[in-house]
């Protein structure tokens, strides 16, 4: 996409995912009907001295976004200032938390930081920063996911809790020489930050009870595909169901595991958390659903949610990111292909059948003939626990072995486009990779991708190699 950044920041890999569902909230709308409430601050004694723009009361909304515009803050207080936020204030409850602007092509040079008041104890949390390079996680470009023109650009998501109280800030980075060229800014901040990208809202998503939805409704997306991509009619639950009815009864919550190989360098399944285990709206994503030819590779990210969170909690984060990626940012449907939390149970992605080669949106030009594997949570510095590693051991010996590949081995994909690799080059990379393999990008967190080798090995050895 664009050159790599050196900030401290870092890239991220917080989650791909193209073509978009339904269009962008509008201005001070709330997907789902939820609305910031005015609920009272002095019943909350952590609270800011004064908590502004509180809305009317309302009945909150389970499994809703609340999206609000960033203002700006300080003096500056024309359009593009290089610094916007949202003040504090009461909302209705929710658990995690984004950055969404118009453009996805444009980049959000500078820091976004957010605080939030737990609900159970009516406390301030300290500032959290988000993940601003995001882009890395999309469709390839050019394809039909990518050019929707519903795509938004976005931070990464972070995980909070259960919370309903918020405050956020965005600042711009300082624009180095010939790059000083923010015409907006005044007085002495002219000519010295990069500016911000417009319609930047801040998106406050509530992840819902989990209860699995009987039917769904067509998405207003584009249902046509192109080239080697086969779309197959999807407008149910039911429908999600039946992608996976070869390897459980239908409707199951649950894929079981096999105990010994299938057939020869295969390993053997693991167990398999389904959509609707998890809990997945299926009214929220595009109704079809879209493969290539193989898996040829898989790579492997973080979700940079962060890592405070319960592994009971692991199902309400993943519906989070799956709200986020359709409703907030505009994309099909959840971009990774299986997700696994830090107490090694995994997930069901992205729709379409958990054997079979689903199109994920995760590895910016190496969508094709791949799959994307995130690893919830944070890992820059943080090393991932062994059942993680162990998972997605189990699950790569698995699903790399149904199309004939050897985990420690070595493959060519070719690429897509990106910052890394030109477009239409035959890259070699390993079977099993990490998104910086791909990418120019710290994902999937310095500790995790240390971790590679090992997965590597452990899946061969499940393969009987």
């Amino acid at each position: 996409m664009r050159g790599f950044l050196a900030s401290s920041i870092g890239v991220t890999c917080a989650a791909a995912l193209a073509l978009p569902l339904a269009p962008p909230a509008s201005a001070a709308t709330t997907t789902g009907s939820a609305t910031p409430s005015a609920s009272s601050t002095a019943a909350r004694g952590a609270a800011p001295a004064s908590v502004r723009g509180a809305a009317p009361a309302e009945a909150s909304v389970p499994g809703s976004t609340q999206s609000l515009p960033l203002a700006p803050l300080g003096r500056d207080r024309a359009p593009g200032a290089a610094q916007q936020g949202v003040t504090p204030r009461d909302v209705q409850p929710f658990s995690l938390v984004g950055v969404v602007w118009d453009d996805p092509a444009a980049e959000l040079h500078g820091q976004v930081q957010v605080r939030t008041r737990a609900t159970a104890t009516g406390s301030w949390s300290d500032w959290q920063e988000l993940e601003t390079h995001n882009a890395d996680h999309a469709a390839d470009p050019g394809t039909p996911e990518s050019t929707s023109g519903r795509v938004r650009g976005a931070t990464a998501p972070l995980w909070v809790g259960e919370s309903d109280g918020v405050e956020v800030r965005v600042r711009a980075e300082s624009a180095p020489g010939a790059a000083r060229t923010a015409p907006e800014a005044t007085g002495s901040a002219r000519h010295t930050a990069f500016p911000l990208p417009g319609g930047m809202r801040l998106e406050l998503v509530d992840p819902g009870d989990g209860a699995p939805s009987e039917g769904a409704g067509s998405a207003p997306g584009d249902g046509s595909r192109t080239g080697a991509l086969a779309p197959q009619a999807a407008g149910s639950a039911e429908a999600a169901w039946a992608a996976n009815a070869d390897l459980a009864p239908f409707g199951a919550a649950e894929i079981p595991a096999e105990r010994q190989r299938a057939k020869p360098y295969t390993g053997p399944r693991p167990s398999i958390t389904t959509r609707r285990g998890w809990g997945a709206d299926e009214k929220l994503r595009e109704k079809k659903f879209v493969y290539t030819k193989k898996v040829k590779a898989a790579f492997v990210h973080h979700s940079a949610t962060g890592n405070n969170y319960r592994c009971s909690q692991a199902p309400s984060v993943i519906r989070s990111i799956y709200r986020y990626h359709v409703n907030s940012m505009g994309w099909r449907d959840l971009g990774y292909n299986f997700l696994i939390d830090k107490c090694g149970k995994i997930y069901e992605g992205r729709a379409g059948g958990v054997s079979k080669a689903v199109l994920g949106a995760h590895t910016y030009g190496f969508n094709s003939n791949s799959m994307g594997i995130a690893v919830l949570g944070t890992y820059s510095s943080k090393k991932p626990s062994a059942a993680a590693v162990k998972a997605i051991a189990r699950l790569t010996a698995w699903k790399l072995g149904l199309y004939g590949m050897n985990p420690r081995g070595k493959t060519y994909l070719k690429s897509g486009g990106g910052n890394l690799h030109r477009k239409g080059k035959n890259v070699r990379l390993n079977v099993i990779s990490g998104h910086r393999d791909g990418f120019a990008t710290s994902c999937p967190g310095k500790k995790l991708y240390g971790k590679l080798g090992t997965a590597r090995s452990t899946a061969a050895k499940y393969q009987g190699r």
